[in-house]
């Protein structure tokens, strides 16, 4: 899908266009094209129009910085790795190409972060009359930028309740915690955690290209200041991303260490059992011989005195354990 965003009057106005639209149907005026999961056709209409190629799904995935970061054919091409369905169980990330040429912005994704419909409703109600490529993108980043503090917040909150959790003497109404539904809950957490720095990484790598190339790229004073500040945010979101997957990291090792605990009172159950049940079972034994000569068999409270001697084998051990304070 191509979508074509015009400036009429004080906003931007988005039509989309389908992949048998041809290479003059694209507005001349357009300042942002917007190619959603872009089929050949689409690919090749803005090729035509604009004069430059726009990379592949291939290309877009590609991790080096030299094929993220580059100019060719007169067009700047940056590739940042964004989060998209944070607010899922399946979280997950999507390289989005950015590329401008002239004063045009051409998008290209395979999936919808949530900045890019924020800023398409925003510019859709108001935006400057002289509106360009580079201020879209200018404000893309903004809301990126926003985007990604609002999920760490999100996400550092859960950690917060899931460490309460995790500590819970019992769980309510069981007398017992649910490990298995918090490891998923650690797992879910550390899984979003990380992809959410790569993201942070990815953005703070773009920017710090924007910062070298703002001569390049005729930046204006304001631009750069706020690179800078977008620059500073990215770098204390990253260190605090990168505390939370510290923390997600000591939920898990105490998770998995509550966990060893309870097996081992189990564990403790059973050889106490075995240790207590040890010095009756050997009295049996002994008396369940079929030796003939064995004056004890004769005695006429013999069976009370083994009983007894059988009890006094498994309550002693017992009370020993006790007052050890092992059980």
């Amino acid at each position: 899908m191509l979508a074509v965003f015009t400036p009429n009057g004080a906003s931007l106005v988005r039509s989309q266009l389908g992949s048998q639209d041809t290479p003059p149907a694209l507005e001349p005026g357009a300042v942002w094209l917007d190619l959603i999961s872009p089929t050949p056709a689409e690919a090749k209409a803005v090729e035509t129009l604009l004069g430059f190629e726009v990379p592949t799904r291939e290309e877009m995935q590609e991790i080096e910085p030299s094929s993220r970061l580059y100019e060719e054919n007169g067009a700047r091409y940056m590739t940042a790795t964004l989060l998209c369905q944070s607010e899922t169980a399946q979280p997950r990330l999507s390289p989005v190409t950015f590329i401008l040429h002239g004063s045009k912005l051409v998008t290209v994704r395979y999936d919808e972060p949530r900045p890019f419909a924020i800023l398409g409703a925003k510019l859709a109600r108001t935006c400057p009359p002289t509106v360009t490529g580079l201020q879209v993108f200018m404000d893309l980043l903004e809301a990126i930028v926003d985007r990604a503090a609002d999920t760490m917040e999100r996400l550092s909150a859960e950690v917060d309740n899931l460490s309460g959790r995790v500590f819970a003497t019992t769980r309510e109404g069981t007398g017992k915690i649910d490990f298995k539904h918090i490891l998923r809950a650690v797992g879910r957490r550390g899984d979003l955690t990380s992809k959410a720095r790569e993201a942070l990484v990815s953005i703070g790598r773009l920017l710090l290209y924007m910062q070298n190339e703002s001569d390049t790229l005729k930046l204006s004073k304001d631009m750069r200041a706020q690179i800078k500040s977008m620059s500073r945010d990215v770098a204390s979101l990253t260190d605090h991303a990168s505390y939370l997957g510290d923390k997600v990291q000591f939920l898990l090792d105490a998770t998995l260490g509550l966990v060893t605990i309870d097996q081992n009172n189990v564990i403790k159950i059973f050889a106490v059992l075995s240790v207590v049940l040890m010095p009756p079972t050997l009295v049996a034994s002994i008396y369940g011989m079929n030796f003939k000569y064995m004056p004890e068999l004769d005695w006429h409270y013999g069976y009370p005195l083994a009983v007894a001697v059988m009890f006094l084998a498994a309550v002693l051990p017992y009370l020993l354990f006790r007052w050890k304070k092992w059980l």
